[in-house]
């Protein structure tokens, strides 16, 4: 991951707020039937539902997202669920305050 391409996943209003909602699972989300929203992450369902989108078009910024290194997924039966990965955020944050 570098810069250029971290700040390209963070400039979309909607992946913004998914990371938002998923600093704060429990606060954001409903409990879910399998997964636990802080350990396991928050299914993608759910999300598409929250930010009023189709599944494909939250599945791109989720993919996006993690492929900038902001995301874990986990396979759950037939379901995926995505949390925030905070050791990755945090040295995209340092890096990004090292070169300005």
């Amino acid at each position: 991951m570098t810069i250029p391409e971290a700040m390209q996943a963070l400039s979309n209003e909607r992946r913004l707020r998914i990371l938002e909602w998923l600093k704060e699972p429990r606060k954001h989300f409903p409990a879910q039937v399998d997964g636990d929203l802080v350990e396991d992450g928050v299914c993608g369902l759910l999300i598409a539902r929250k930010l009023k989108v189709s599944q494909p078009a939250v599945a791109e910024h989720l993919k996006i997202l993690s492929q900038a290194g902001f995301l874990q997924s986990k396979r759950i039966k037939k379901w995926t669920f995505y949390k925030r990965d905070e050791k990755t955020i945090r040295a995209i944050k340092r890096a990004i305050v090292a070169r300005v």
